[in-house]
């Protein structure tokens, strides 16, 4: 498919000038023209066009975002992590859940931690932390009592995650994150964050009860390569404004959580369903 300059301008919330500018300074104009001579971009023209844009926004100097948004490079694969055996992963939850229940911080930081280093954010995620969080929510709901067990608990795993080092390679920003309008459980943006640090990409998160304003503000000005927003209820869901936020930005819009299930959305919103997902999601968008 091609595309006119001001159509691109107009994807990119850029001026017709400005693609003429950069065409004519750092070679990054069209690949193609119409029979007529037309100037015509291609979608890797507006692929190099959007990191451009993305690095610009970030304070990267012209010349310096030319040329690495002109770089080529391999497709980002997930970089592996050992897999859980069902008794390691058994007996990691066993162990994460009785410190939780003595309210032993230390020792559920150190379970964790060591899976980190061991099996990395996915694995540590898929098999131990969220089915640990689901065990002691139902332990909640049945008893009617042990919120602080959950908290704690939680506070451990927030702790942990957080202490992924970021990425500080150049670059596009990869991923904005960002928790629906009132919702306030963010967690597993935080675990996405942390698996996209392991492949070293760059990634914010705005965190919980972002108002609409404000995330379609954030994904304009930011410009990243998708744009998560997570929603564990509809009611959450369906205070973001995915249609102003498409149309608004060359970024991927995805959508992650419960709160999704069974609402109609645009043919262009994404939904990973598991951290797996995710991650492999922002790594096709960034080259």
């Amino acid at each position: 498919m091609t595309y006119a300059p001001r159509a691109v301008a107009a994807m990119l919330g850029v001026s017709p000038v400005t693609l003429r500018t950069w065409d004519q300074r750092y070679g990054l104009g069209p690949s193609g023209r119409t029979q007529g001579g037309h100037r015509r971009y291609e979608d890797a023209d507006v692929e190099v066009l959007r990191r451009m844009v993305a690095l610009t926004g970030q304070g990267v100097a012209p010349a310096a975002a030319a040329e690495l948004a002109q770089r080529s490079a391999a497709p980002l694969l997930p970089r592996p992590h050992a897999v859980l055996g069902d008794d390691v992963a058994e007996a990691a939850r066993r162990g994460f859940i009785t410190a939780a229940k003595r309210l032993d911080l230390p020792l559920m930081l150190d379970v964790a931690a060591k899976l980190l280093t061991d099996h990395g954010v996915v694995a540590a995620w898929d098999q131990v932390f969220a089915p640990c969080l689901v065990e002691l929510g139902h332990l909640v709901a049945q008893r009617g009592r042990g919120v602080e067990v959950e908290h704690l608990a939680t506070s451990s795993l927030l702790h942990t995650l957080r202490g992924v080092p970021l990425s500080h390679s150049p670059g596009v920003l990869a991923a904005l994150l960002s928790c629906a309008p009132e919702e306030q459980h963010g967690l597993a943006l935080e675990a996405l964050g942390a698996a996209l640090s392991e492949q070293d990409v760059l990634w914010r998160n705005l965190g919980p009860r972002v108002p609409a304003r404000a995330l379609c503000d954030a994904v304009a000005r930011l410009r990243p390569a998708v744009a998560l927003v997570w929603a564990h209820r509809a009611d959450l869901a369906l205070q973001v404004p995915l249609a102003e936020l498409a149309a608004q930005s060359g970024a991927v819009i995805a959508v992650a959580g419960p709160g999704w299930s069974g609402l109609s959305l645009p043919p262009s919103v994404r939904t990973p369903r598991s951290l797996t997902e995710a991650v492999h999601l922002v790594l096709s968008q960034v080259r």
